[in-house]
């Protein structure tokens, strides 16, 4: 029998050869994390070089300039700007608008920060962003964006692709050299501006103030809640200067709040807001803390805000939305015995907001508090706050930030500045491995000082919990 070959098709072969293999999830991610990315590195220059709007604006010319084909509504601030986000894109979803939502840092999962109507975007869909930003980025030579300018342009274009009614963006770092600030929004909004970036933003509140300002904008409203003097100060003039309409919920909205206690809710707040358009009387404010009442409240004014632009809102249907909001990461509870609570508090003030919700909030005996925070953090400010509540502290790292202080340099600090003993651990397992033999069950432990820290808390502590229940049976 006689067999005979076929030749192969040159010119098949070697289109088949040609061929790119197929992208992953993981392949495109590897990409993305290749970028220049300030949250993991030490100490950035803060100027027009590092965080240029330009290289910005370059990328999303490249691509169709996205964020113009959409409503926006842009929210600047130290603390409160996740909470406040998520309760005004839950209050418009409820009222059955399509609602897009960019936040960052996330806790867990990369995904967190891009969302639609609460679903985070799709491995597949990231993915072919990654792709399509890829192509643009490689050919930008001499300016090479950043993680967060690529990751704020997908946001961008995902939101066009997804055709939402509305886009709730967070500035990232300070608001006049960050990368959202290429928006022209329906509304602003400023969160609580205390101390925090010292490095980039500067030293006083009335310096951060400044930088959080330059989001302002012509013609384009602003509602904030109420500030420091120095801060509001500051904002008085950067609005006269930008002649943009500048509005304190308490001060130029009515507007008023009360923590109180009931057998069903337990301790909580509850908050008062009225205009020409809207009338929200004693709601109970959905996230735990004191400081979640000037959160709801300026989210409740930003609502108010898009009513007047002529957006339909139902102020019952945004009620509704306003009771299901759900935050992770700010005043979690992720363990019940003995109970674990995180929260992603940063700097001076949100670490002393998070002593006084945990105080209001939550009956125990004693605290242990597992804290790691950022080297160029306010430190000692942090300190001191700490050491009005916690009964025992005990320092550690977050494993996969590369500008974690060192434990050993933590306790020293609080020793000096306290003149407390804390414990050390050079892990967060073994930080809980402690914090679980010192916890009785009317103790609680907190969780505190960076997100990364949270996230680490969060994708262990399930496994621990099980490695505890098998050792018991």
């Amino acid at each position: 029998m006689v067999t005979t070959s076929r030749r192969a098709n040159p010119r098949k072969a070697k289109k088949a050869s040609a061929k790119k293999p197929t992208r992953t999830y993981e392949s495109a991610l590897k990409f993305l994390y290749s970028q220049t990315d300030y949250e993991q590195m030490l100490r950035v220059q803060y100027n027009r070089d590092t965080f240029s709007l330009d290289r910005m604006r370059c990328l999303l010319k490249k691509i169709g300039n996205p964020q113009e084909k959409i409503r926006t509504v842009h929210i600047a601030g130290t603390k409160g700007k996740g909470s406040t986000a998520t309760m005004l894109a839950e209050m418009l979803r409820a009222c059955g608008h399509r609602v897009g939502l960019y936040t960052s840092p996330h806790i867990v999962d990369i995904r967190e920060r891009i969302k639609v109507n609460g679903d985070m975007v799709s491995r597949p869909a990231l993915t072919k962003l990654i792709i399509k930003l890829e192509r643009h980025v490689k050919r930008m030579a001499d300016e090479k964006p950043t993680f967060f300018e690529i990751f704020t342009a997908m946001a961008f274009l995902y939101f066009v692709d997804q055709k939402v009614d509305i886009a709730i963006i967070e500035a990232g770092l300070g608001g006049r050299l960050d990368s959202t600030n290429v928006l022209t929004p329906d509304v602003c909004g400023l969160t609580s501006i205390s101390l925090d970036h010292t490095q980039q933003l500067g030293d006083t509140v009335a310096k951060i103030a400044e930088e959080k300002a330059g989001i302002f904008k012509r013609d384009i409203p602003v509602v904030s809640v109420p500030q420091a003097p120095e801060a509001a100060r500051v904002l008085r003039k950067a609005a006269k200067t930008s002649k943009s309409q500048l509005l304190f919920t308490g001060e130029d909205i009515e507007f008023s709040y009360r923590v109180e206690s009931s057998r069903r809710d337990g301790c909580h707040a509850r908050v008062c807001l009225t205009t020409p358009q809207s009338r929200f009387e004693h709601l109970p404010v959905p996230l735990l803390g004191e400081h979640q009442a000037l959160n709801c409240g300026l989210a409740l004014a930003l609502l108010d805000q898009l009513k007047t632009k002529g957006m339909k809102i139902d102020d019952e249907q945004a009620i509704e939305g306003l009771g299901g909001v759900y935050v992770p990461g700010r005043m979690e509870m992720i363990n019940e015995k003995p109970r674990i609570l995180v929260d992603g508090a940063h700097n001076a003030a949100s670490i002393k907001a998070l002593m006084r919700a945990v105080g209001q909030h939550i009956p125990y005996d004693s605290m242990v508090m597992i804290f790691g925070c950022a080297v160029d953090k306010d430190i000692r400010g942090m300190m001191g706050q700490i050491a009005t509540g916690a009964d025992k502290v005990i320092f550690t790292a977050a494993k996969n930030c590369a500008r974690s202080a060192k434990p050993k340099d933590l306790a020293d600090m609080y020793d000096e500045c306290c003149g407390r003993v804390g414990q050390v651990a050079e892990s967060l397992e073994d930080a809980l491995a402690v914090a679980r033999s010192a916890a009785s069950r009317e103790d609680i432990i907190v969780i505190a000082g960076s997100f990364y820290l949270v996230g680490e808390a969060k994708r262990l502590v399930p496994r621990e919990t099980a490695r505890t229940a098998a050792a018991r049976t």
